[in-house]
């Protein structure tokens, strides 16, 4: 008797406000035969797709931080900009990539809360003044893309 189990598939949680790479998760998702969850506190149009869904929370204080760090895990990428949501969802194993392709560890998460921290106070004593991120590139949209495809490799691979 043969007690292999299908492998499970990979899920992408999507940090959905101003993500601005969803377009790319889908097609992505679509030829690793991923699934993924959007995840926000308004709703946001997603691809009919029986493996695309809509996930609306609560619109109080991180309600879809808390989702995603709740649902993620060993077999999970998390799409994320915000870096304490990153550190919670790779302290529950999950793959977690920024909008640029970068990928958050463990081994700079750390340091990462560190500069976010520093910047912040940066910030405070500037009274508005100054900018915000770079505008986001081409380069940072095919960085994404080659990151993604990566991750999801990666993942599909351990969960045979």
């Amino acid at each position: 008797m043969d007690s292999a189990r299908p492998p499970q598939p990979v899920t992408i949680l999507v940090d959905a406000d101003a993500c601005p790479v969803k377009d790319e998760i889908y097609r992505v998702a679509q030829r690793h035969g991923a699934h993924v969850r959007v995840v926000s506190n308004s709703p946001f149009r997603v691809p009919v797709s029986e493996r695309v869904k809509r996930v609306v929370v609560s619109d109080s204080f991180d309600a879809a931080d808390d989702w995603i760090a709740d649902n993620a895990g060993p077999h999970t990428v998390v799409i994320t900009a915000d870096i304490l949501l990153a550190e919670r969802c790779l302290k529950a194993g999950a793959a977690v990539l920024a909008h640029n392709g970068k990928p958050f560890d463990t081994a700079g998460i750390g340091a990462a809360i560190a500069t976010r921290a520093i910047m912040a106070d940066l910030r405070s004593g500037m009274d508005g003044i100054g900018g915000g991120p770079p505008a986001f590139s081409k380069a940072d949209r095919s960085r994404f893309l080659q990151a993604l495809d990566r991750e999801l490799v990666r993942l599909s691979r351990t969960a045979r």
